[in-house]
């Protein structure tokens, strides 16, 4: 019997010495994800669960945090928010195009991404709306929302975040991320940076910010998107001499009717009827996935991939259907409010301030750029790609860092972003070539490289061998 009593005490302290020494590591015990069904076996640590941005409101936001694969301590942190401010960033980003798992065809198992981000750095996924993915609030007024309540709450969400990983605090944070997402990192940036300036005590250690497809200037990107679609065959000389004609986007509004003429609206509606739900409109040249037949498939336990051009065009229905697996959302420590309704893509309970998306941005990044030199005393570093329009394969441009040299050894004229208040200085371009609107989902290994050339401020060299874990 007293054989017995010593070994449950010793199984005690032993369990709770494990638990003290993940806390004193600097990693909450709580949100370490020890495996996630159907996952193959990695090397290194995933950490999710929810950040309280507001207590009394009762808001928090989910996060899923991967430590880099080598080196984690010595490794930047880089955030990703993914596009439409209604949607998720961990089902848009870390499952479908950076992250180091994908779904498998059944939907009940996941893949290794060879090319996943946290190769090269820590990796940060948030859910920065509440309403959006597992991101809740008790207060319906939270789910009418904009630009800066965004950046508020993810300005609490960092400082709350750094006392669960307290390493972190000192680390070099990079803010990146895709389309409407790349319209708020911009002033996302600006919250960091403001309080560096007022603070006497904690200041960020915000490095870079890379923008990817952003929505920079409503009026230069809509018009952009139909030309696109015309040039691609896709829409009529008619309709594009019509929307030509009829529209006048100098002073086109985010919200419906834009601030154009009924006629300007109906040539619109028509390139849209045109291009309809079967064109794959990220991607001109991919198949499309019919949502009734995957569907089927899934439900049934069969494959349901298609791929078309190396690419699985059903992994957003093989992603829906994993995340909705309870063991899923318990291994995530997901969905804490046991909520009924299904994960979605996109919510349907926010309401974002149509008026944030007429904001033009390209001051915000220069003002960014000359806050970033004065006050914290680095080289700020924007990544800049095309304007937010859905493009074929024939080319994507993105913009390296300021001052990083190009492979040629010279600046593109046609890196300028057609406005005159943003210097040729504060931004430059690069190409990545064979690839669409979602760079990592189509060319995943070019736009690692891309980014990690960006973050650790090297030169892109000019070959198709790169080493990654150096």
């Amino acid at each position: 019997m007293g054989r017995c009593w010593f070994d449950a005490v010793f199984i005690v302290v032993i369990s709770f010495w494990l638990l003290v020494s993940d806390d004193v590591d600097g990693y909450p015990a709580e949100d370490l994800v020890l495996n996630l069904p159907g996952q193959p076996k990695v090397g290194f640590r995933q950490h999710a669960g929810y950040v309280d941005v507001d207590v009394r409101n009762v808001r928090s936001l989910f996060y899923y945090f991967l430590e880099a694969e080598k080196d984690p301590d010595q490794k930047p942190l880089a955030l990703w928010l993914n596009g439409d401010p209604s949607c998720s960033s961990i089902g848009g980003g870390a499952f479908t195009k950076l992250g180091p798992f994908f779904p498998r065809g059944d939907g009940r198992d996941l893949r290794r991404n060879l090319m996943s981000w946290n190769r090269a750095f820590n990796l940060l996924f948030v859910e920065s709306l509440a309403g959006v993915g597992w991101s809740y609030s008790n207060t319906s007024s939270d789910y009418t929302i904009g630009d800066a309540k965004t950046a508020k709450d993810m300005h609490m969400f960092f400082l709350k975040l750094y006392d669960k990983f307290p390493e972190f605090k000192s680390r070099e944070l990079f803010l990146t991320g895709e389309s409407y997402a790349e319209h708020c990192i911009p002033q996302l940036a600006e919250v960091p940076l403001d309080h560096n300036a007022q603070s006497t005590d904690f200041k960020f250690n915000i490095k870079g910010v890379a923008i990817g497809n952003p929505l920079l200037r409503l009026n230069r990107d809509v018009l952009a998107k139909f030309k696109i679609f015309w040039s691609d065959g896709m829409i009529s000389d008619e309709i594009r001499l019509k929307i030509m004609n009829e529209c006048d986007f100098y002073d086109y509004t985010f919200a419906s009717p834009h601030n154009v003429t009924d006629t300007c609206n109906n040539a619109i509606s028509q390139s849209n009827s045109i291009i309809g739900h079967y064109i794959n409109k990220y991607d001109m040249i991919l198949d499309v996935c019919y949502p009734s037949i995957v569907n089927q498939e899934l439900r049934l336990r069969k494959m349901a991939t298609k791929m078309s051009v190396g690419v699985d065009v059903c992994m957003t229905y093989e992603r829906r259907f994993y995340f909705n697996l309870l063991e899923v959302q318990k291994a995530l420590y997901a969905n804490r409010t046991k909520l009924l309704s299904p994960w979605f893509m996109c919510s349907n309970v926010l309401h974002y301030s149509d008026t944030n998306g007429n904001i033009n941005i390209l001051p915000i990044l220069k003002k960014d750029h000359s806050k970033s030199y004065s006050s914290l005393g680095f080289q700020s570093r924007y990544a800049q790609a095309d304007p937010d329009i859905h493009v074929n394969k024939k080319k994507k441009f993105y913009c390296t860092p300021a001052g990083l040299p190009n492979t040629r050894q010279r600046t593109c004229s046609r890196c300028r972003l057609q406005d005159h208040n943003l210097t040729r200085n504060l931004v430059s371009q690069r190409p990545v070539r064979a690839t669409a609107y979602m760079v990592p989902y189509a060319q995943p290994s070019r736009a690692l490289h891309l980014f990690s050339s960006f973050v650790r401020g090297r030169r892109l060299l000019n070959t198709t061998h790169i080493p990654m874990d150096d």
